[in-house]
């Protein structure tokens, strides 16, 4: 019965407040991911300098992925509001960018979506990779390596992005298949303990 209910009448429409706090909350996830892959290739890159080095490296990493990144983020999060604010104007042009921007939003951000995806499959993939390479496990690497080989045109210009082209896909695609095994473990397990975990929020006085 609850089920018939469920499908018979429409879903609650959501507040506005609460699809821009998930949005928000969505972003944030997604760039806190990429950049601490960024940070590891950061570090892999300075592993053999010291450790003052490592860490002024880091360091300046850090800055530059909070200030660019998340920058960017808040950006994108409130262009909508901007364009609200200018279509309401009276001047022609700034009405017409205004609307601009608050009907190509929702397409940008499902399109940023997918390419933070690959991004995350990829650079995670081949993270991985190169990880299980210098635990001596160098098959997946091998692997890679020969399948973007084989596919790599005898081009002087075109070979070498070819030959990147294959191996980031191969990577996302590894990243893909070591989520896919990891999310039943994550969802089912790892989060209900993090909620049975986490303090229960205070009631407001």
């Amino acid at each position: 019965m609850p089920t018939m209910a469920r499908t018979m009448w429409p879903a609650r429409p959501r507040p506005p407040e609460e699809l821009e706090n998930e949005r928000v909350s969505s972003a944030i996830r997604t760039d806190f991911i990429l950049s601490a892959e960024i940070m590891a290739i950061a570090l892999s890159t300075v592993a053999t300098l010291s450790i003052w080095m490592q860490g002024a490296t880091l360091v300046v990493v850090g800055v530059l992925m909070t200030v660019l990144v998340y920058g960017a983020v808040a950006l994108i999060v409130k262009a909508d509001d901007v364009g609200a604010s200018l279509a309401r104007r009276a001047d022609g042009v700034s009405r017409a960018v205004g609307r601009a921007l608050v009907l190509g939003m929702p397409g940008f951000l499902k399109g940023l979506s997918f390419v933070g995806m690959v991004a995350m499959l990829w650079v995670g993939g081949g993270i991985v990779v190169h990880g299980l390479h210098e635990l001596g496990v160098h098959a997946p690497e091998e692997i890679i390596q020969r399948v973007a080989g084989a596919l790599t045109p005898n081009v002087a210009v075109l070979g070498p992005v070819v030959h990147w082209a294959v191996g980031a896909a191969l990577s996302a695609v590894e990243g893909l298949a070591i989520g896919a095994a990891v999310d039943p473990l994550a969802r089912h397990v790892l989060v209900p303990l993090w909620k049975r975990l986490r303090p229960a929020p205070r009631a407001a006085a």
